[in-house]
């Protein structure tokens, strides 16, 4: 008896919650107020990270940025500044060192407060081939784009429970979603951060702490300097997303608690069809829409003198 009312139940959330997902595609989602807000942003002071800077200053948020770049840092103040931020609070912290995560983020606690929206930004690529890629590289790509996460969380995450109030945001990417010539310890770093962010959001269900929200983020190539040298093959349906268009997508999902944005769309299609064709299938669209030679000529960002 009790597995057909559980069945019967799953049957039924099941259908219910397909029904409103199709209903939000085309009714939109009320957007929650960010106003006081504090938000801490890791890699601030450049890219994605400066555009969701502003436009977090412009609703009226309280803004903690965090950047190894210094110069990078006191830019991204003044512009979140000029661009309405009142309270804009900047520190520099090496996102690949563990105890320099934990000092910065006590400094922030007693000299902010708690952080109620966390955007795990900070992100390094190599874009050398695995063989290829010095031991020292493979190790900072994962301290700065997974190890952190489980830093900044321990750090921020139990005043989020407390309260049973917070957002959790992970900027991953398309690469953590599906492998990627040349991004191999990149890919990995991204699978890492998607499947964490998935698994820590699970377990505040499981915990009844339905007020801390999760968003994953993950888009395809964006203009940020980053994958400078990097092309697609087919821009129509992959294009290189531009900053400003990634930052206002991912506004929108926090605000809107959206637990999951893939960018472009046409990539959930991808998904989907690679789910349940087989492995020579996948491979032969893959090269079809230029997967395996997207990273041909990667230069990344220029090096300052």
């Amino acid at each position: 008896m009790n597995f057909l009312l559980e069945t019967l139940k799953s049957i039924v959330l099941f259908v219910y919650y397909v029904l409103e997902s199709l209903v939000f595609c085309v009714v939109p989602r009320r957007k929650k107020n960010v106003s006081g807000e504090t938000v801490l942003i890791t890699g601030a002071g450049s890219g994605l990270g400066r555009a969701l800077s502003l436009k977090f200053a412009s609703l009226g948020a309280t803004l903690v940025l965090w950047d190894i770049n210094q110069e990078g840092l006191k830019e991204t103040s003044r512009l979140a500044r000029e661009n309405g931020g009142v309270r804009v609070h900047c520190y520099i912290c090496d996102c690949s060192k563990r105890q320099d995560i934990y000092r910065v983020a006590d400094q922030v606690k007693k000299e902010v407060g708690d952080i109620n929206i966390l955007v795990n930004n900070a992100g390094i690529v190599t874009g050398k081939r695995f063989i290829d890629c010095p031991d020292s590289l493979v190790e900072k790509t994962m301290e700065v784009n997974i190890m952190a996460h489980f830093w900044t969380y321990k750090a921020f995450l139990p005043a989020m429970m407390a309260s049973n109030h917070g957002h959790l945001v992970s900027i991953a990417s398309s690469a953590g979603l599906v492998g990627t010539n040349h991004l191999a310890d990149y890919s990995a770093s991204k699978f890492a951060a998607v499947g964490f962010a998935e698994s820590v959001a699970f377990e505040m269900r499981h915990m009844g702490k339905t007020g801390v929200k999760t968003t994953t983020v993950c888009p395809y190539i964006m203009n940020t300097g980053m994958f400078d040298g990097c092309s697609t093959k087919w821009p129509t349906l992959l294009p290189t997303l531009e900053t400003e268009y990634v930052a206002e997508k991912v506004i929108t999902a926090i605000r809107q608690d959206q637990e999951m944005l893939i960018l472009p769309r046409f990539i959930y299609f991808l998904l989907a069809l690679k789910s349940v064709i087989s492995v020579k299938a996948a491979v032969a669209l893959g090269d079809y829409f230029g997967a395996f030679c997207v990273m041909a000529g990667f230069k990344g960002r220029a090096k300052k003198d």
